[in-house]
């Protein structure tokens, strides 16, 4: 039965955490499984169904089901269906099933709602405002070090001791494989990150939680940050993954290399990069401008 089946797949994806995928993705299946038995029951008035009985019709209905009974956006049940994606070719490779339900199912991201990276100036406001207290004074600072050292939330939480080398020259680095791919990040530490580092290195909070800095949940952190963007007068979104987007965007903006970025980031190639830095009107300008010395126009 799917339902029946899906569920293992969950705890399959839950016993790969820190394997091969972050807690945060092991949880999106979970969420999944819980809206599929909330469908079910709605529109079939069933506890389950075959496997063979996964069809298009099915697939398109849990999309507007997850976007109307849970107000779901059009890339969140996009994210959520490419779990259900992923299940469904897992029981292709194993013989339950012969045709693929998504074989002619467009999903459509939205482009027009991407995560819009802080310019050179929202982020110095941002590192330098006063704020009110030190629950988000704290929130800041994770934020500032995610964007100028373009480590993901989920890796800056399990950032460690051991992480932090020094070369010959002096100079401090962050190796770390990322908890999403362990693929290794390697990111030469600028004065601030260090700093930061400093700051709470007596902190008994994250010393009694053995973390360099003061992460609170995904959630929390979110939260507090559309405070600061209002405290800061940043008319955007702010989330944990818009710092890894800031970090792309402006190492883009002030020229360094690509496939630089892409070590960084710890990613295996380029094209994940390219998507994640953002191309800045002024940055267009700029090359314009060459464009228009070379032809003397």
């Amino acid at each position: 039965m799917f339902l029946v089946e899906f569920s293992k797949y969950c705890d399959k994806r839950q016993r790969e955490v820190g394997i091969r995928l972050t807690q945060l993705t092991a949880n999106k299946y979970h969420r999944l499984l819980r809206y599929m038995t909330e469908y079910m029951r709605e529109q079939y008035r069933k506890d389950d169904l075959p496997l063979d009985a996964i069809d298009y019709a099915y697939i398109d209905g849990l999309n507007t089901f997850m976007q109307t009974a849970h107000n779901c956006k059009n890339n969140g049940a996009v994210n959520l269906l490419c779990c259900l994606k992923n299940f469904i070719l897992y029981a292709i490779r194993n013989e339950w099933l012969e045709k693929n339900p998504f074989r002619y199912y467009k999903m459509k991201v939205d482009r027009t709602n991407v995560k819009v990276p802080l310019t050179k100036e929202e982020l110095e406001t941002l590192i330098h405002k006063p704020l009110p207290n030190d629950r988000l004074a704290r929130i800041r600072d994770v934020f500032s070090f995610c964007c100028l050292t373009g480590l993901a939330f989920t890796d800056v939480d399990h950032l460690r001791r051991e992480h932090i080398t020094t070369d010959e020259d002096g100079t401090q680095w962050i190796h770390k494989p990322r908890e999403k791919t362990a693929v290794m990040s390697r990111v030469p530490l600028l004065p601030h990150p260090i700093a930061l580092l400093r700051k709470y290195e007596r902190d008994e909070t994250c010393r009694a939680r053995g973390k360099l800095l003061p992460v609170p949940s995904n959630a929390k952190m979110n939260a507090y940050l559309k405070e600061i963007a209002t405290l800061c007068n940043i008319p955007k979104n702010l989330t944990t993954h818009c710092a890894r987007h800031t970090f792309a965007t402006l190492a883009i903006e002030y020229g360094m290399p690509i496939d630089i970025i892409a070590k960084i980031l710890g990613h295996t190639n380029t094209n994940m990069t390219r998507r994640y830095a953002k191309i800045s009107e002024a940055n267009i300008s700029r090359e314009m401008k060459k464009i228009g010395e070379m032809l003397s126009l």
